[in-house]
């Protein structure tokens, strides 16, 4: 059985390259175009990894991962940030929400895809 992403971006381009990227090393992929939207989508699905945006409307990717933390199904699901910030300040922020890790855009996909391996069993 495939395993399951759920991509997290307002930017439909930027979800489109994460999907394409993770369908192509075998993930089907669920899209969200912000926080509310994919928690909408996953309410009682099994996920095998999150990729979430932290700049998005209606709900950002730091409450997300926080709403996602209360969910059982969702309590030890590698989640991974993807965004354009770096300040350390946020990471740790992104860190105490429940992040697994952080990947700064532009990104790579094989480099994605090698942060996915480590954390996705």
């Amino acid at each position: 059985m495939a395993k399951v992403a759920l991509v997290v971006d307002d930017s439909t381009s930027m979800r489109q390259m994460v999907a394409f990227t993770l369908q192509s090393a075998g993930f089907q992929v669920i899209e969200g175009a912000d926080g509310k939207d994919a928690l909408g989508k996953v309410s009682g699905k099994a996920v095998n990894l999150v990729v979430t945006d932290l700049n998005m409307p209606t709900m950002d990717g730091i409450s997300l991962i926080r709403e996602l933390r209360k969910i059982p199904n969702f309590k030890f699901t590698p989640i991974l940030m993807l965004t354009t910030e770096s300040q350390d300040a946020k990471k740790q922020e992104g860190k105490a929400a429940g992040a697994t890790g952080w990947l700064v855009k532009p990104f790579n996909p094989d480099q994605l895809l090698a942060v996915v391996g480590k954390v996705v069993h």
